[in-house]
């Protein structure tokens, strides 16, 4: 057996005579998108779910002995944190599973754990029954999830760009991105029936559990979509032709480690505004405003709409004038909007409420296109493996963090910080796109 195929991963009996029994079947882009798609929001859904009760719950249920309301949002946002942490630990994980046991096997373990973690936290007794040991399995289980989801990156977004028309590719790059938003609308549409629906006490003692019972449900719907995709004989060819091929991360560093440092750097305009237009802004309205949070939550619901029309028009434009253009672009209007967002969010509710708005149209002009940029510096054999190391990264230092140092600059310093914080993200991205256009790819597909 030569070294070549040491390295090629080992599909299970099942998804070989599955691919056997379709091998004259075609899966068309349009399907692979719907399942990318589910796959994705499935995700979002559930690191939504736990975002928003970082907000809404666990300052009260897990962090009654804060001094101040204020201080248990910021433990609350520390522990959200974690899973962005363990985020590039599952990565590094799954990729073995991948290579050893196949993509199937990966993702069935890894969706199981993500929605194991998700619903165990709907069981968890607060503060007030178990003490510190309801902290530290609060953060064990959001550790969970941010291993999980390391895992559960699929290789399905390539498999669709692969399939993708030559001159539509900033269109089927787009595709993948609409989960984020589909997720977040639906879980603050959740939360604010629920908040609506119940009283204080009520919300506080077994209402804000349903959420993540039915994160856990949606994650089995997600399964199947993705693995009826994994099994498909599209999806095996690029198997065999080393397209999709989990590589083993010494290898992919060691050949394309320039590559993701920079490809970490540049969507992180992006990443950095993601969790400052969802999670943040509902922190500081719950602690400084005075608007009812069933009416900002619908807020969000309709600028996460906003957000979806925007990743849908990023798609042609990008294809007009070309992904890094796009980037640029958005990544100078992320930086004009940094300007204006301490003064929407210190105006008042209309203030608040044109910063979720306009916030989500300048993200996802950007957001509609990082995907796309993370894996665009690496050879077809590295992509897949590659791809999956940049993102975490990116995650990790873009928006892991995001909420809990907004937070805190703006509690301390003033609400001027969250714009110089957003705009670091932007002059980081910008300069990221002028060394990566500078800078000569490195080729090697086997």
């Amino acid at each position: 057996m030569t070294a070549a195929t040491n390295l090629r991963p080992t599909s299970s009996a099942l998804e070989r005579d599955a691919r056997r029994m379709h091998a004259g079947e075609h899966v068309s882009p349009g399907n692979i998108a719907l399942g990318v798609i589910i796959g994705r929001m499935s995700e979002f859904f559930d690191f939504f779910v736990y975002g928003l009760a970082s907000v809404l719950v666990f300052p009260q249920v897990m962090f009654p002995f804060a001094p101040d309301r204020l201080t248990a949002t910021l433990y609350s946002f520390a522990i959200f944190s974690l899973a962005f942490i363990a985020r590039p630990i599952g990565s590094v994980v799954f990729m073995e599973i991948d290579r050893r046991h196949g993509r199937g096997t990966k993702l069935t373990i890894a969706l199981f754990v993500l929605g194991g973690s998700t619903a165990a936290i709907s069981f968890l007794p607060g503060y007030e029954t178990l003490g510190m040991w309801s902290v530290a399995l609060l953060a064990l289980f959001r550790l969970g999830q941010g291993f999980a989801l390391g895992g559960a990156w699929d290789g399905l977004a390539s498999l669709l760009a692969l399939n993708a028309p030559h001159k539509r590719r900033g269109w089927y790059a787009m595709i993948p991105q609409l989960g984020a938003p589909i997720g977040f609308a639906l879980a603050s549409i959740l939360f604010a029936y629920l908040v609506a629906s119940l009283s204080s006490e009520d919300f506080l003692s077994w209402g804000w559990r349903y959420p993540f019972f039915v994160a856990f449900a949606i994650n089995v719907v997600a399964l199947f979509a993705r693995l009826r995709l994994v099994m498909t004989q599209e999806f095996g060819t690029l198997l065999e032709q080393h397209e999709l091929e989990a590589r083993s991360v010494v290898d992919v560093v060691s050949v394309h480690g320039r590559d993701i440092l920079i490809g970490a750097f540049v969507p992180l305009a992006s990443f950095a505004m993601f969790h400052l237009v969802t999670i943040f802004p509902l922190g500081w309205m719950t602690l400084f405003g005075n608007q009812s949070t069933s009416t900002f939550l619908l807020v969000q619901v309709a600028g996460a709409a906003v957000g979806i029309a925007a990743i849908v028009v990023s798609g042609p434009i990008a294809d007009m004038i070309g992904r890094r253009a796009q980037l640029f672009v958005s990544a100078i209007l992320i930086a004009a909007f940094s300007f204006l967002a301490p003064w929407l969010i210190g105006s008042g509710n209309g203030g608040q409420d044109a910063f979720v708005i306009m916030g989500f149209g300048v993200l996802g002009l950007s957001f509609g296109q990082a995907a796309g940029s993370v894996s665009s510096r690496f050879s077809l054999g590295y992509r897949y493996s590659g791809a999956a190391l940049t993102s975490d990264l990116s995650w990790l230092i873009g928006a892991g963090f995001a909420p809990l140092v907004a937070l805190t600059l703006s509690s301390k310093f003033g609400l001027p910080f969250v714009g110089y914080y957003l705009l670091s993200g932007a002059i980081c991205t910008i300069l990221a796109l002028f060394v990566s256009e500078r800078l000569p790819v490195r080729r090697k597909d086997n």
